[in-house]
């Protein structure tokens, strides 16, 4: 038998909670389409997502570590992959719209440039004066813009509420600064403070797998921070194992991201109830995101960052990678104005429309971090057999 999709929504309506976003209410998408007859409007965005060609280039864009420096570590997809499994996972506790928390979480890093923040930076500083960088805006850019796979329209054409969260992402509250379009005064729906949640509770759970494989960091250093100094006692008590077995690594790393979850659950249906959220409306008229930890992980939490941000982010080697990938970008980026002509023809031609540096931004936003090391040979090193 053929679910089909209003079979699908029918099954939502019966069990999502009455503050989750149904998928047969969504709001339009730029362009009228048919609807689809076995998928919800989430479900056709999600698959969208995932065979975009942007999707595809996360698999080699930095997520701590540069990809040639190991197999093993994360890369943008990776840790995509990761937050949106935990989004689901949490979604699907607390009832709420688990295929529009999956292509909110899919689609979050969509814009991210080569080499991580630092290629984040160089690009934001290179456009001062042109508009600026940040990746957040630029993947709303690349679903809307500049993914070219249907002859009818430009970008990918996803529903409203998917490019809503993608505008709104990291944003807290109303008033925020985003287009009319996407109504400022509106709270994000849970689905995608949801997404936005997950996504720092992975990459601080994961940085920390990575940054140990790495000897960025060690165990006694880790021993500082109290959540995991506490997990430490739990996880060696039920385990009895060494410190240098990988297995202790994962146990711990899944260990913090379950407390981190439970915390999650437990807060965000307290907040729900004390402040008599029924509806979405109730959501979007809430003067604050709604979910998050208590206040006693939000503290074990922000201690845990501090330590990432000094001895794994600005470790001298992590530093010294993202300053070559700067000068990286920076050259790529003058040379391209000196000479336009050099970029290719459908980038040329939106420097006709938008401007010669939104459309050599968007280029070097879109390059992977090898594509990025491989023009940069081509461009002055010409003569280097590639």
């Amino acid at each position: 038998m053929i679910h089909l999709c209003e079979d699908i929504q029918r099954r939502e309506r019966e069990i999502l909670a009455p503050y989750a976003v149904q998928s047969s209410e969504t709001g339009k998408r730029k362009y009228p389409e048919n609807p689809s007859l076995y998928r919800t409007p989430f479900q056709r965005d999600r698959d969208r997502i995932i065979h975009s060609a942007a999707f595809r280039r996360l698999e080699y864009k930095t997520q701590v570590f540069v990809n040639h420096e190991g197999d093993h570590y994360r890369t943008r997809l990776t840790h995509t992959l990761e937050v949106a499994q935990i989004s689901r996972s949490i979604a699907r506790a607390l009832g709420l719209n688990e295929d529009l928390v999956e292509a909110i979480a899919l689609s979050h890093d969509l814009g991210h440039p080569p080499f991580g923040h630092a290629g984040e930076d160089a690009l934001d500083e290179l456009m001062q004066g042109s508009g600026g960088f940040n990746h957040n805006r630029q993947s709303l850019r690349v679903v809307d813009e500049l993914e070219h796979k249907y002859p009818e329209y430009v970008g990918l054409n996803l529903s409203w509420e998917i490019r809503e969260s993608i505008a709104k992402h990291g944003k807290i509250g109303p008033g925020i600064d985003v287009d009319e379009e996407f109504k400022p005064d509106w709270c994000p729906n849970l689905e995608a403070q949801l997404a936005d949640l997950a996504d720092s509770l992975a990459y601080n759970s994961h940085d920390i797998d990575d940054g140990l494989r790495a000897n960025f960091i060690g165990h006694k250093d880790l021993k500082q921070v109290q959540i995991w100094a506490e997990i430490e006692e739990e996880v060696r008590k039920e385990y009895n194992v060494k410190v240098s077995d990988r297995t202790f690594t994962a146990r711990m790393v899944s260990r913090l991201i379950d407390r981190q979850v439970k915390d999650l659950l437990e807060s965000t249906l307290a907040r729900l109830e004390v402040n008599n959220i029924h509806s979405i409306g109730d959501v979007r008229k809430h003067g604050a995101l709604l979910v998050g930890y208590s206040p006693e992980m939000e503290k074990l939490m922000g201690e845990l960052m501090s330590f990432l941000s000094e001895r794994l982010y600005q470790h001298y080697r992590t530093l010294k990678a993202g300053e070559r990938a700067k000068r990286f970008i920076a050259r790529i980026f003058e040379e391209y104005r000196r000479e336009p002509k050099q970029l290719p023809p459908d980038h040329l031609q939106r420097a006709e429309s938008e401007g010669v540096d939104r459309a050599i931004c968007d280029y070097i936003a879109g390059m992977t971090d090898r594509y990025c090391q491989d023009e940069f040979k081509r461009l002055f090193h010409p003569f280097e057999r590639m």
